[in-house]
């Protein structure tokens, strides 16, 4: 019996804004039940990365595989594409991605930014949403501000809340881009506290994040990113504990520096 795929693994990929090449030939794999943290320098390609995984940058080569199903590409270097919409939107709900800045719609309360996608983009019935989205409102700890305007929250509440919307879509992986960068100290603790609870009970994350805190505790993987290449990888403990690149050494030393 063949082992059950990876619910996302990249080989090879490329990826330039111009003459900037920003990936240059990267992997990465998240089985069920991984935390994939992606650690580096501004600029090594994180966030870039992680949004090519779930397509929302087109890459110039290499591939992106959903649960063992390829993306189907046309066109080559930069002209190339996605070849299949319906295929995209299917592996887009099922990546769903929690941004630095929070992106709630500012005109719904914090209940209907969460029940917005499963309803409109996935078609499903309204009453099964909204019990839904109040139970995701409950897990992250703001049930009680379903009724609320985005305005009205903390930055670490919203971002909670933006976390319950992901969760909504009931997707095989979320993916955090820098969740945690955007607050204060005492807000990003809020935060760190669901993403925790999220990676103990088993779901799968590919998480870019500053915290090395973070990415220390959590993560089953760890991946260094320096000019566009992986430089080292592996189990956070020998990544944190027994960095063999200079180049690693120098950022973690830095990290805690600051």
């Amino acid at each position: 019996m063949s082992a059950t795929p990876p619910v996302i693994e990249i080989t090879g990929l490329h990826k330039s804004f111009g003459a900037l090449e920003v990936l240059r030939g990267v992997d990465l794999t998240a089985r069920a039940g991984d935390v994939v943290s992606l650690i580096g320098s501004s600029g090594s390609g994180k966030s870039t990365l992680l949004r090519c995984a779930n397509l929302l940058e087109d890459s110039q080569q290499g591939e992106v595989i959903f649960e063992g199903e390829p993306v189907q590409w046309k066109g080559t270097g930069n002209a190339r594409r996605p070849a299949n919409a319906e295929q995209v939107r299917r592996i887009r709900t099922n990546l769903s991605m929690v941004f630095q800045q929070f992106n709630l719609w500012s005109h719904l309360t914090i209940l209907q930014n969460v029940m917005e996608a499963p309803v409109t983009v996935l078609g499903q019935d309204r009453a099964e949403v909204e019990d839904r989205a109040r139970a995701y409102l409950d897990k992250v700890g703001i049930a009680e501000k379903a009724d609320a305007w985005p305005a009205q929250l903390s930055g670490g509440q919203q971002q909670r809340a933006a976390i319950a919307r992901a969760l909504c879509m009931e997707p095989r992986a979320l993916l955090f881009d820098e969740p945690t960068s955007a607050l204060d100290p005492e807000l990003e603790q809020e935060v760190v506290r669901v993403i925790r609870a999220l990676a103990e009970e088993g779901r799968t994350m590919i998480l870019v994040t500053h915290d090395m805190r973070m990415a220390r505790d959590l993560s089953s993987h760890t991946i260094f990113l320096h000019l566009g290449k992986i430089e080292e990888q592996g189990p956070p403990s020998d990544l944190f504990g027994a960095p063999k690149s200079q180049r690693l050494q120098q950022f973690l030393s830095h990290s805690q520096a600051a």
